[in-house]
């Protein structure tokens, strides 16, 4: 195939899946259509005459990527990609070159001017260590290849593709040159917010600002960062088959499941390890037995003892007078909860990012709306007609509660959202109401509400993993609905198998003992599992590639504390390089917490997360055990290494 027709197939694939994710986008541009190549052509000649000295021409000889299009190193010493690990490829050309270097202290002024300027802090401030060691010029055409956007005036180079991809965000919404821009591009541009993942940042924190620097350009206002999706603490990957399909995930559970579980689990920023099984308890928890529930409850009882209108909210007179105090503190909450000029807040928190949080306070709601009902009986006092005033007020109560959360939670679970707020009886869609006009009693008596049916039912655990199973081995052998062995894995080892992980966390093996040297034996993989059970007997010898599926990295131990009623645990955190992890370790007896601040560890980073004493720890680290008492001795470093450094 073709460049151009691998990309034309994939461009298919792609917004099919977006149709079925419900992801719609109000503009789209492929940087192979003729106004993006203007536009990139144009982008560098507004460069040379505006800023003559940023871009020359001269001879590249180093190592580059072909896997993600980046230059590993300007020498031809082999080397490895910092993305993916894979060897870079020998390229030795005459390039057009752009002079990062001269824009050094210009990123350092504005990185220091605009603190907000990338989200998280942590890959906010790994940008400006990488600026503040000192950048090299960059290449940003090359020779070599053929498929790419000629360079202007001279068409035997093609440009860098980040050059060029970087481009699209403004060719994408009508920029020209600069002096000739549609009016999309002066309304949309300068962008408020740039996301990509994590490990794509350089380009976008260090190489795009300065190439809008060098053709004065205003730059985008914030680039937010966010991290990986995990299985089994790997980064999914189609070449290790460990991919979870979402087109399964939506057609058992729904859309709005999917996304709930992915905001709701991820610390946003940070990655984020999926588990189907997981994905389904907090489906059956949270939405099921949560809003699923208080919907259903509160709707259900409308229609039954108030021929399905909205009753009134008071005691007939329109006011507060004789309500109980569960009446108040779930309208105040409520209220509370929509507010946007404070923590407490989910508008507050959505605009920082920090979805999981907000997703915590609308679940707050949801259990205040439920256990309003619980503690109220509205089904005790529909048999007396003397109470049945407080009967209306208790359930406009419930049923205003379900209001402010449908609005609260469309951002995350449109669907459902949408069908409550009809089954409310409210007009329009709900994605014109605007959180941060929410006020308590919008909700109009005597509306005739719709037809109440459940938006999240209960789901069988066993059944859908087992469906999902099915569809996942269809897409991935198609005709077969056996499940696929290479992808059914468990965390369970062998009946009589030992994983080599002690309770605390900690790998802690003698020097010569079986399994020791190596972190095989801290991982726990089924193949030394497997083996503990076939030959008992004698140690069983392991390939490169069992050593390989282990992820050992450097950390810097940034803070320890003792765990209460655990005499061996300390909670340490630990920095891997990209990001904080929390880590539980058996090494209390040996290691005082003020000792270990700073010290450089080995930390397997690819383990499963696992709770200890209501504590989660996700890592492990590496430790000898030392003297007749089996002292822990942590695994160290004698030379200087940065953290999240990879051990090999």
């Amino acid at each position: 195939m073709t460049p151009q027709q691998l990309v034309d197939k994939n461009e298919k694939i792609f917004r099919e899946l977006w149709k079925l994710l419900g992801i719609t986008t109000t503009g789209f541009i492929r940087t192979t259509e003729p106004r993006h190549a203007l536009a990139v052509q144009n982008l560098v000649r507004r460069t040379m005459r505006l800023s003559p000295d940023a871009i020359y021409k001269r001879k590249y000889e180093g190592r580059y990527c072909i896997y993600d299009n980046l230059y590993v190193s300007d020498t031809p010493e082999p080397a490895d990609c910092q993305i993916c690990g894979r060897p870079g490829e020998l390229v030795s050309e005459e390039n057009y070159f752009f002079r990062l270097s001269a824009y050094q202290q210009k990123l350092l002024d504005l990185y220091k001017n605009n603190p907000q300027f990338l989200y998280p802090d942590f890959r906010f401030n790994e940008v400006k260590s990488f600026v503040e060691s000192g950048l090299k010029d960059i290449s940003i055409s090359r020779k070599s290849v053929k498929w790419g956007i000629p360079w202007p005036d001279d068409p035997e180079h093609v440009f860098y593709v980040w050059y060029d991809a970087l481009t699209s965000y403004m060719s994408g919404i009508g920029f020209v040159d600069g002096e000739h821009d549609g009016p999309d591009f002066k309304k949309y541009w300068p962008a408020d917010i740039h996301a990509m993942g994590k490990e794509i940042i350089r380009f976008h924190a260090v190489y795009w600002p300065a190439f809008l620097m060098a053709a004065e350009i205003e730059l985008p206002k914030q680039i937010v960062a966010h991290g990986w999706l995990l299985f089994e603490q790997e980064k999914m990957s189609k070449s290790k088959g460990n991919v979870a399909y979402p087109e399964p995930i939506v057609k058992v559970l729904g859309n709005d499941a999917l996304r709930y579980y992915l905001l709701r689990e991820t610390v946003f920023g940070q990655d984020g390890n999926f588990s189907r099984e997981a994905l389904i308890t907090r489906y059956n928890a949270d939405l099921a037995n949560g809003l699923g529930n208080l919907a259903s409850r509160t709707l259900t009882m409308i229609a039954k003892y108030f021929a399905g209108e909205i009753p009134g909210p008071a005691n007939g007179r329109g006011t507060s007078e004789g309500r109980s105090d569960n009446d108040l503190e779930v309208e105040q909450f409520a209220e509370m909860a929509a507010r946007n000029d404070r923590p407490s807040g989910v508008l507050w928190r959505f605009d920082n990012f920090d979805f999981s949080r907000g997703i915590e306070v609308i679940g707050t709601l949801v259990s205040a709306g439920d256990a309003y009902l619980t503690s109220t009986k509205p089904w005790a006092l529909a048999g007396d007609g003397a109470d049945r005033v407080r009967l209306g007020r208790i359930l406009y109560t419930a049923a205003e509660a379900l209001r402010f959360t449908a609005v609260l939670a469309h951002p995350l679970i449109p669907d459902a959202t949408q069908k409550i707020w009809e089954q409310l009886g409210q007009p329009g869609k709900l994605a014109d109401v605007r959180i941060d006009q929410l006020q308590w009693g919008g909700l109009k008596p005597g509306t005739k509400i719709g037809k109440p049916e459940g938006v999240f039912p209960r789901i069988d655990k066993k059944e859908a993993l087992e469906r999902i199973e099915t569809m996942e081995n269809e897409i991935r052998n198609p005709g077969s609905t056996q499940p696929d062995a290479s992808t059914t894995t468990t965390n369970k080892p062998a009946e009589g198998a030992s994983t080599g992980t002690s309770a605390a966390g900690t790998a802690a093996i003698p020097a010569g003992a079986p399994g020791a040297g190596g972190p095989s034996a801290a991982a726990g993989t089924s193949a030394a599992a497997t083996a503990a059970t076939t030959a008992p007997s004698a140690p069983a010898k392991i390939g490169i590639e069992d050593f390989a599926k282990v992820e050992l990295r450097v950390g810097v131990v940034k803070s320890a504390e003792k765990i209460a009623g655990a005499d061996k645990l300390l909670k340490v955190m630990v920095d891997i390089g990209d990001e904080v992890r929390q880590v539980l370790a058996g090494i209390a007896p040996a290691y005082a917490p003020e000792e270990l601040v700073g010290r450089k560890v080995v930390v397997v980073t690819n383990l499963a997360p696992r709770k200890m004493r209501g504590v989660e720890s996700n890592g492990m680290l590496l430790a000898a055990s030392a003297g007749p008492d089996g002292k822990a001795v942590l695994c160290t470093f004698a030379e200087d290494i940065p953290a999240g450094a990879k051990v090999k």
